[in-house]
């Protein structure tokens, strides 16, 4: 597989990333052992960057990941681990805690629940707002000297956030929401991160599989699936979604693709700089996903792209609106 850079100071990661989230229920039941098996055969198609949060399923994530790779030699993957979200007992989401010292107890669990001694890229999941992010970044760049650690990372913060933490330590890469029909960050923050030589690592390329040409007005119904709960899964924005949808599914008809191997492809053709992480659970949808990386998508099919999916096309909002105020990158840049 192709490789991309992940910033001008990080390592040579796959083009393509395997998000993991997916597999410890958050998007309805999934199965553990083709959640390995699909883990392994990401590494096998050359998939090299695995990544996942400590606050996914309460650390279950993590101890999935360190199952399927207890075979797997550590310097064949680079593990990317989100932290700071606090989950209460019944899974409730209870705010961020980014301070360094917590930051270290996060890193120590992170570290025996996957069975490493060192973790590649390391990132806050969102800004706290109760602490400075040079005090965080700040932090984390101790446990990279002490060797925890190998890169800094950060996740769905804005230029602003972005500038100070880079001038504290290089931040090889932006984990944020990148997909046809969400743009946001061609606002400013992919230019900054550009500029400053930061690597984008998206996520929900494929809307959180809205636009994957496999969601419909039934899907998510067995089983908790937190996608019922977000506004462009819901009633009209669910139609109007799902209307554009069909539109990418006859570009993608003339292409000789799925829906999903384009809505990848876009991703991965906006820089070389930007890294989609696919968040396939089973092996049928990461074989289709790997297929992307076969799909040119020339001038035409661009522009036919271009049309078809403006900026804010997208009914409703990509998050709740309690949640969407957590969200540093929806904040305007001040420079």
């Amino acid at each position: 597989m192709e490789q991309r850079k992940l910033g001008s100071t990080g390592p040579n990661v796959s083009a393509l990333g395997l998000g993991c989230m997916a597999m410890s229920d958050a998007y309805g039941p999934a199965d553990r052992g083709e959640s390995i098996a699909t883990i392994h055969a990401a590494l096998d198609a050359g998939i090299t960057l695995l990544d996942t949060g400590d606050f996914y399923a309460m650390g279950h994530n993590e101890m999935l990941v360190r199952e399927a790779l207890k075979e797997v030699p550590r310097e064949k993957v680079q593990i990317s681990v989100k932290f700071g979200a606090l989950r209460g007992p019944a899974g409730e989401f209870a705010g961020m805690d980014t301070r360094p010292a917590a930051m270290k107890n996060f890193l120590a669990y992170s570290l025996q629940r996957l069975g490493t001694d060192h973790i590649d890229v390391y990132r806050p999941a969102r800004l706290d707002p109760s602490i400075p992010i040079e005090e965080t970044i700040g932090g984390i760049a101790e446990m990279v000297k002490a060797g925890y650690i190998r890169h800094i990372g950060l996740s769905e913060v804005g230029s602003d956030t972005i500038r100070r933490a880079h001038a504290v330590h290089p931040i090889v890469d932006l984990q944020i929401e990148y997909s046809l029909i969400e743009r946001g960050i061609e606002r400013d923050i992919l230019k900054t991160c550009r500029e400053l030589g930061i690597a984008i690592t998206a996520y929900g390329v494929l809307a959180r599989g809205l636009i994957s040409g496999h969601w419909s007005k039934e899907s998510g119904k067995t089983g908790k699936d937190y996608r019922l709960m977000t506004p462009r899964f819901q009633g009209a924005n669910l139609d109007a979604n799902l209307a554009l949808v069909e539109q990418l599914r006859a570009i993608a008809a003339e292409i000789g693709a799925t829906p999903a191997q384009v809505a990848i492809a876009w991703v991965a053709a906006q820089g070389k700089e930007i890294v989609p992480l696919i968040g396939a659970k089973t092996r049928a949808r990461l074989t289709e996903a790997l297929g992307a990386t076969k799909v040119t998508l020339t001038p035409a099919h661009l522009a036919a792209l271009a049309k078809a999916f403006p900026p804010n096309v997208a009914a409703g909002m990509r998050y709740a609106a309690e949640q969407m105020a957590h969200l540093d990158s929806e904040k305007p840049a001040t420079r």
